[in-house]
């Protein structure tokens, strides 16, 4: 397997910082535990040095490491509703049923999949894996960003080279990056605005669910990953409404299970909802509405993309707004 390379200057950083923290938290490209397991190798200002070296702002940096395995990956035609495409990134609206990377039971099909085949048709994305022209970094991989869940719609930004990954990666790193969702839920909330600020771990009985931290003891705080999600209802149906979600963070299930927590799991939600009467049939109704990130393409300013809520919430609304 060839190994993909980066090279660049450090930016403008305060004091020192350890090369695999800055390639981790700063470039984005990789953890600093998949630092560890696919042996980076470095160089600052042209000599061998190992990933503790510190870095300071304009510093010359190289390194290399081995790609993740993407076996049985391969390109597919998959028609893709996009809002946004240049040659280093682009914006998608998914569908909800589109799996963004393959698994168990799906191995094909995927976003990712749709990625590789759209990658090299670009005008100027190369195809060497592994290689550098300048500072840019040209290699064959789907470049997602972030994730939606399978049955999640709406706005995905996805890269089409490392630089660009390494780009927007950081401002996802550095919750920069502002999302908004729709959630069709059941009920309604007592407070028309508020937030959620419950930590999540693992469901230890269901490894596919999460669940709120409990308490380790008075003065202690709660296990699991922070988790922060503001919400406001825009319209209420009495035992239904509609909600409008800013998650400040990015957790697996993140505002699934804050709703959960809240009272009101949103409608049609396999893992945390609870059947519903009137809506026997319905489909996770939770919908990425918009995406506010800076694109290489525009470093000055902030974009700001939009996906209008699909068929499925226009139906069951309306549905609503007869009863």
């Amino acid at each position: 397997m060839e190994r993909r390379v980066y090279s660049g200057m450090v930016g403008e950083i305060p004091g020192e910082i350890r090369l695999d923290r800055y390639a981790a938290e700063n470039l984005g490209l990789l953890s600093r535990s998949q630092i560890r397991g696919r042996l980076l190798e470095a160089k600052v200002n042209g000599k061998p040095v190992k990933r503790s070296r510190l870095l300071k702002t304009g510093d010359a940096l190289e390194f290399s490491w081995l790609p993740p395995r993407e076996e049985n990956l391969e390109p597919e035609e998959i028609p893709l509703d996009i809002l946004y495409e240049d040659d280093r990134t682009v914006v998608i609206n998914k569908a909800a049923g589109m799996v963004v990377h393959p698994g168990a039971g799906n191995p094909s099909g995927t976003l990712a999949n749709a990625l590789l085949w759209r990658r090299p048709r670009r005008p100027g994305a190369g195809l060497e894996t592994g290689s550098a022209a300048g500072n840019r970094v040209v290699s064959l991989r789907t470049g997602i960003v972030h994730r939606l869940d399978k049955d999640t719609s709406g706005v995905i930004a996805a890269a089409y080279d490392d630089e660009a990954l390494a780009f927007l990666a950081a401002q996802f790193k550095a919750r920069k990056v502002e999302k908004r969702y729709l959630a069709l839920v059941q009920g309604t909330p007592r407070e028309q605005t508020g937030s959620i600020n419950v930590p999540l771990v693992r469901d230890p009985a269901n490894r596919k669910r999460f669940v709120p931290g409990k308490s380790a003891g008075a003065g202690k705080p709660a296990p699991g990953k922070p988790a922060f999600t503001g919400y406001r209802v825009i319209r209420a149906w009495g035992d239904y409404s509609l909600i409008l979600c800013r998650p400040r963070t990015g957790r697996t299930h993140q505002i699934r299970v804050h709703l959960r927590h809240l009272g009101h799991p949103i409608l049609g939600d396999p893992l945390y909802g609870r059947r519903d009467g009137l809506f026997p049939g319905a489909s996770l109704m939770l919908h990425s509405y918009s995406l506010a990130l800076i694109l290489p393409a525009f470093p000055g300013g902030i974009s700001r993309f939009r996906a209008p809520p699909p068929e499925r919430f226009k139906t069951l609304m309306a549905a609503l707004e007869r009863r």
